[in-house]
């Protein structure tokens, strides 16, 4: 494809140049020879190499999403300990017998009722 005719454009458009770097360091970490690339034109690379890279490079940005949501899940649970810990002896902390769910410190979740 010649300039200005990309079909793919970033969402979030600072992360361009965050990218292209991240695009070259997957290669380099395939063993992909990036010498054939001129400028941002990836033509003269074969498919398989290309696919290679954008393959890895979702895989690897899947793995950071999930490990993201994995430490927000395990920041929440942490708060809600703490706040359970803080609550004064005897208040009404909740119906199952373990103290308040960890569940009802997500956002928009509600219990099942009983």
């Amino acid at each position: 494809m010649g300039t200005g005719q990309r079909s793919n454009t970033l969402m979030v458009k600072e992360a361009a140049q965050a990218m292209e770097k991240f695009k070259y360091e997957v290669a380099n970490e395939l063993n992909i020879n990036t010498q054939p690339i001129q400028g941002d034109y990836w033509g003269y690379m074969t498919a398989r190499d290309c696919g290679a890279v954008g393959g890895h490079m979702v895989k690897r940005m899947i793995e950071a999403a999930q490990r993201s949501l994995a430490e927000q899940a395990a920041l929440q649970a942490s708060s809600a300990f703490q706040q359970t810990m803080n609550q004064p002896v005897g208040q009404n902390q909740s119906q199952s017998p373990g103290g308040p769910s960890v569940l009802s410190s997500i956002p928009g979740f509600t219990q099942p009722q009983q």
